[in-house]
């Protein structure tokens, strides 16, 4: 297989921080998918919506790009190997739909708009302890990523990671292949990932391995306070915030941050200079339309 080899110098993060003007992510999809009435599969989230009502994912992200979204994020949070394992499905055409799905999105729009890859933790995002072996590990994250650059996504984005085996597997496998990466953090109240590593030598290791920016998604507000009070944010970073009403494990998540309120942290953040900003779960697009006024309004002043 062959991988599109990224010019740093025209890494769309960096473009959009000399610019004054981050990027702008899409928001949820799950629990979007949840608002609009459907419900989510055990094992695989939303996944199976991909096969089910294909017309519903291209909606959803012509919504999303409608708002002001940037980037749109293929339905892939769970479609990896090991999500799939003891289902009796095959994977693959899971993945290559969601591509083939937000391909059919961003088509007819006069500006750019990038599709990344969304490769969520090999087991559930909020699980501290492992279950499966690091070679199972390897061929998830490896398999899952290889699938989605060769659907033909722009870069991977590597969501919710919170184990550092994981991270380790992840920028060795995109670094080596010049596989175009991010990667997003989840951090605790005490701002170190559930394998127990601190934030600030996390960073300092996916740094190192070149990811075109480095993320913080599905934390609360007060989590990335602190992030900004202890960490120099000196490099492509952004983020995209938990949004949702309750714990970010419950099975039904609502809005629990209105856009109003989502927007004053948004004004906060840029005195940190973020690369890209979206909203996670219990957002919509409401939120992201919000944020795009913000910005269009914040450059014209």
């Amino acid at each position: 297989m062959s991988y599109p080899l990224v010019n740093i110098d025209n890494n769309p993060f960096t473009t959009s921080r000399v610019d004054s003007k981050p990027l702008i992510l899409d928001g949820a999809m799950g629990t979007y998918l949840q608002e609009k009435g459907y419900s989510p599969n055990k094992a695989l989230w939303m996944t199976e919506i991909n096969q089910t009502n294909p017309d519903v994912i291209v909606q959803i992200h012509k919504e999303y790009i409608e708002a002001g979204a940037d980037i749109v994020t293929t339905n892939t949070f769970r479609t990896n190997p090991s999500a799939f394992e003891n289902t009796g499905n095959d994977w693959i055409p899971y993945v290559e739909q969601a591509v083939k799905l937000a391909q059919t999105a961003v088509k007819g729009y006069d500006k750019k708009v990038y599709i990344t890859g969304s490769n969520a933790p090999a087991e559930d995002c909020y699980q501290t302890e492992r279950t499966i072996s690091n070679n199972k590990l390897e061929i998830n994250h490896k398999y899952h990523i290889d699938l989605l650059i060769d659907s033909g996504v722009n870069f991977i984005l590597n969501e919710t990671q919170s184990h550092f085996d994981e991270i380790q597997i992840i920028c060795n496998h995109c670094h080596k292949n010049k596989i175009p990466f991010l990667i997003s953090l989840y951090l605790t109240d005490t701002l170190s990932i559930l394998s127990g590593e601190s934030f600030k030598y996390v960073l300092q290791f996916i740094y190192e391995y070149e990811p075109l920016a480095i993320g913080f998604n599905c934390i609360s507000p007060n989590v990335f306070n602190k992030i900004r009070e202890q960490v120099q944010l000196n490099f492509n970073w952004g983020y995209y915030l938990n949004c949702g009403l309750g714990n970010p494990s419950d099975k039904i998540i609502t809005c629990g941050i209105n856009p109003d309120e989502y927007i004053e942290i948004v004004k906060e953040s840029m005195k940190n200079n973020p690369s890209f900003i979206g909203s996670c779960c219990g957002s919509n697009p409401n939120h992201i339309r919000k944020i795009k006024e913000f910005l269009d309004g914040r450059n014209k002043s």
